[in-house]
């Protein structure tokens, strides 16, 4: 019996293949139960066109079984085998697949397919083994034949006895070393969590021998282990069954099961798509925030099935990341995959899943926001913050996605409402989408700066996260409304005859106003009379793109950006106070100066911004006191 030897570049794909391209060992086991369902799968196609040939699935099924002693691990199917040619083709030759070439000659019929699209998925048995025989009878044979190998040095190919037919493959399981414990191939519970975790909706039944416990006859607390065969894979995947079938509690266990999350999911989404692209997916909103949500920890993705076989345990590429927040998983026949059954390439089907995916996930958000409110808003405090980091991202490449799930703090409704319905509530002379920011609604509704907005009865969103004014610049404009934070220079509502009693006060006080500015330096890029202002006596106003709350976002960042909000500070010429700053102008400079200084850091106490310098700050103000 000669030993042959793999092609070279057989060897170096073998050798690749083992230790690069598996980034777990344990994925062998599910390659070898996927290589011995498309065996099973083989029968059955032959069983649709052969009228000689019936097929009864009860006949059809995968055994496991391991002994210790010998440490081997056996893997044995009731498929259709191979002859000594066929042995020679699918396993001497690395990275050529009987299964595709199965598939080319047979289209999937009856929602069937073959699973095997590469010839590597068995090699991946040499992570563990030192040793791998293969013993296969092909069906209408009476002869059997061996393969056995140790690797890359070759492989040996010689006649066997087999009664049945269909495949064993026994695996000599190597020795543990100080980095790897081998032994847990051999162990009843680690075999069982492995098929569960990726083979559990194999169609066919996986068998296995299964300790039990049981009494003793007869004796009192006392009991025996006992062992029976038991399948242990579920076989029928939720997701494939009929969606009028299915409760709210169905999908609710198998979110647990699955251990998405901890909560009870909001909504689920049970997708079965046939179109384009063929494929299953169930997805869930979570009412909760994981732990490690805003971290960098935190890994998005949905789980990824082909053909029932769990490909990726987190397929990243299937979500954006403004909507990384959802649960679930997606199978299709469809996707074209690389050699190593993990890594996906980037194709046309993929994308188009994801596509899909994103849509229905904000169709879904939708709805929930319009019919169901209150499970919304528990929604939105969990995630709400992502959705506007999701706007603000890449250039607001994706604002239009997102910008009809924001909801903000009304100022009228004294609730959370979305900028469609503001909008829809917008007087018809009103020209902007009012807003103001704070770090709380209750800090908000004391600004000076909304009293004008107020007085004129217009509705303003309230700002509370540092990522709100960020969010809302970058969407710029909603239904062709442009959107006004309350502290710009120009809020669009002054009257001619207002603005001109604003000029005329300005010019009326221009040498005071120009005083202060002057005593302030570049704390501010001027003084003014205010327009907005109706019983407080001072404000900071801002001009340009950049505000007095976004300073104060990025100053507070780690890297502190050393930013400033073009700042105006505001004067209420109607206040008691500001007779007392014209008689200081000419009469006594210090007094002005003092003066001055405290409307100042009163104006920057009033948006939250630190004091340069608090002990001249409580200084000036006993000042005033003596």
């Amino acid at each position: 019996m000669a030993k042959m030897q793999f092609k070279a570049e057989s060897k170096r794909l073998l050798d690749m293949m083992i230790h690069s391209i598996y980034t777990q060992k344990e994925i062998f086991l599910r390659e070898l139960i996927s290589n011995s369902s498309d065996a099973i799968d083989k029968i059955y196609y032959k069983a649709l066109t052969d009228e000689n040939l019936t097929f009864n699935k009860e006949d059809y099924y995968i055994r496991i079984s391991a002994d210790k002693d010998s440490r081997t691990l056996k893997l044995s199917d009731t498929g259709i085998g191979m002859t000594r040619e066929e042995l020679e083709n699918n396993l001497g030759v690395i990275a050529k697949s009987g299964s595709l070439a199965f598939k080319n000659e047979n289209e999937a019929k009856d929602g069937f397919n073959i699973i095997g699209q590469f010839g590597v998925g068995f090699y991946s048995a040499f992570m563990v083994a030192d040793n791998v025989t293969v013993i296969s009878r092909a069906l209408g044979r009476d002869e059997a034949f061996k393969w056995e190998s140790e690797g890359a040095d070759g492989y040996t190919i010689e006649t066997a006895s087999k009664e049945t037919v269909g495949t064993d493959i026994i695996l000599k399981i190597k020795e543990n070393t100080e980095d790897e414990q081998y032994d847990e191939f051999l162990e009843e519970y680690r075999l069982r969590a492995i098929i569960k975790k990726y083979s559990d909706f194999i169609r066919y039944p996986i068998k296995m021998d299964v300790t039990r416990s049981r009494a003793v006859e007869g004796k009192e607390n006392e009991y025996e282990d006992y062992t029976e065969e038991q399948t242990v894979n579920s076989m029928v995947p939720i997701w494939r069954r009929n969606k009028n079938e299915l409760t709210d509690e169905d999908y609710q266990n198998f979110y647990f099961e699955k251990r998405y999350g901890f909560d009870k999911p909001l909504k689920h989404v049970h997708i079965s798509a046939d179109g384009a692209v063929v494929y299953n997916a169930i997805l869930f909103i979570p009412e909760n925030t994981p732990f490690d949500y805003y971290t960098k920890e935190y890994e998005k993705g949905l789980e990824l099935y082909s053909n029932g076989v769990l490909i990726m345990e987190k397929c990243g590429d299937l979500l954006p990341d403004y909507f990384s927040f959802v649960k679930g998983m997606v199978d299709s026949e469809d996707l074209s995959l690389n050699i190593s059954r993990e890594l996906l390439q980037h194709d046309r089907q993929l994308k188009l899943i994801a596509k899909n995916i994103k849509n229905k996930i904000k169709s879904t958000l939708l709805s929930l926001q319009k019919d169901e409110r209150d499970n919304y808003e528990k929604f939105y405090k969990s995630f709400g913050r992502q959705l506007k980091f999701g706007a603000y991202s890449d250039f607001g490449a994706n604002k239009e996605d997102l910008q009809d799930l924001l909801m903000f703090y009304s100022s009228k409704e004294k609730k959370l409402v979305s900028l469609a319905e503001y909008v829809s509530r917008m007087p018809e002379d009103q020209k902007y989408i009012y807003y103001a920011t704070g770090d709380s609604v209750e800090r908000i509704e004391k600004l000076p700066q909304t009293e004008l907005v107020a007085d004129k009865g217009y509705e303003m969103l309230y700002f509370t996260d540092d990522i709100d004014e960020f969010a809302i610049k970058t969407i710029a404009k909603y239904k062709d409304k442009e959107f006004k934070n309350v502290s710009s220079g120009d809020l669009g509502i002054e009257s001619d005859e207002a603005a001109k009693v604003a000029e005329a006060e300005e010019n009326e006080n221009k040498d005071l106003f120009e005083a202060m500015a002057g005593i302030l330096g570049d704390k501010v890029k001027a003084v003014k009379a205010s327009k907005r202002l109706k019983s407080h006596p001072v404000c900071l106003s801002s001009e340009g793109e950049l505000t007095i709350e976004m300073e104060k976002v990025l100053r507070s960042m780690p890297n502190g950006e050393d930013v400033k909000a073009e700042k105006v500070l505001e004067i209420n010429v109607n206040h008691p106070v500001f007779s007392s700053l014209k008689a200081s102008l000419g009469s006594d400079k210090e007094k002005l100066g003092l003066y001055t200084n405290l409307l100042y850091n009163q104006a920057l106490l009033i948006e939250g911004l630190p004091i340069q310098d608090p002990v001249e700050f409580t200084n000036d103000i006993c000042k005033v006191m003596v």
